[in-house]
């Protein structure tokens, strides 16, 4: 099976502590803390979803071991603590970001505006010249996530030109912190520190984060403070309920603010 392969997802629940490592996104706090208000079916406390990229099942040839025979840890851990299927496709056609979106919210591309992935070309409402955008952006970024005058229209648009509703709004309406680390969408995805860049639109200007950025983004090339920024923020993020959580509006990134 050759795509996006969900081997931990809603319905493996782990039971596990998440503390998160000590970063511009959040400080740690104690585990009861992180607890306290978040209120999940059954008592669950932890939901755990990891996707691997392109992971093969079984062998291509006989003679060679699969993607997951190559990995043994991962297999036994598999083997002895849940039940794999090898009834589970990604969906057509299969590319990363579509894979892990699709993953993410339980649609087909064509209901989260990443029909065609990893990029995609678009015609600018400018001029009608044929342009390239990115699928990976933060998922409330424009298609023309720089001017957003070429075009206008959310990159994650759904039904009625509408928004893609975010994954982790269940969990940040339920009291629930929700962290991602290398996920498509959910983390930011550049360092842009104008109108539409990522860390003005969750942090805002003026904010330690976004002082943080810009200093670094002026920064001289190929020195550890131009690559701070990039360290900090981008691939990573918490998404934090209203009022508590490990992280709040201020350390964290942007509160639950999307509609369901």
């Amino acid at each position: 099976m050759k795509g996006i392969v969900r081997l931990a997802s809603l319905a493996a629940l782990l039971a596990v502590s998440l503390i998160p490592a000590q970063t511009a996104l959040a400080q740690p706090q104690p585990a009861a803390a992180a607890s306290q208000s978040c209120t999940l079916n059954n008592g669950i406390k932890h939901v755990v979803s990891i996707v691997f990229d392109n992971t093969h099942l079984f062998r291509d040839r006989a003679g060679v071991p699969s993607d997951l025979q190559q990995m043994p840890n991962l297999l036994n851990f598999m083997t002895n603590n849940g039940t794999l299927s090898d009834n589970e496709h990604t969906i057509l056609i299969s590319h990363t970001a579509g894979g892990i979106l699709s993953s993410l919210t339980g649609l087909y591309p064509d209901r989260t505006g990443i029909t065609v992935s990893n990029s995609y070309a678009y015609y600018s409402a400018v001029d009608g010249s044929v342009r390239f955008s990115s699928a990976f952006k933060y998922w409330t970024d424009l298609v023309d996530a720089n001017t957003g005058t070429t075009d206008a229209l959310p990159n994650m648009v759904t039904t009625g030109g509408h928004n893609t509703p975010a994954p982790w709004v269940p969990y940040t309406r339920a009291g629930c912190d929700f962290g991602a680390v290398s996920t498509a969408n959910v983390v930011l995805e550049n360092t842009g520190t104008g109108t539409n860049g990522d860390i003005t639109k969750v942090f805002g200007k003026p904010s330690a984060q976004w002082t943080e950025a810009d200093n670094s983004n002026k920064a001289a090339s190929g020195t550890a403070a131009r690559a701070l920024a990039q360290t900090d923020f981008v691939g990573i993020a918490i998404h934090c309920p209203q009022g508590g959580g490990i992280c709040n509006s201020a350390t964290g990134s942007r509160p639950d603010s999307l509609p369901d």
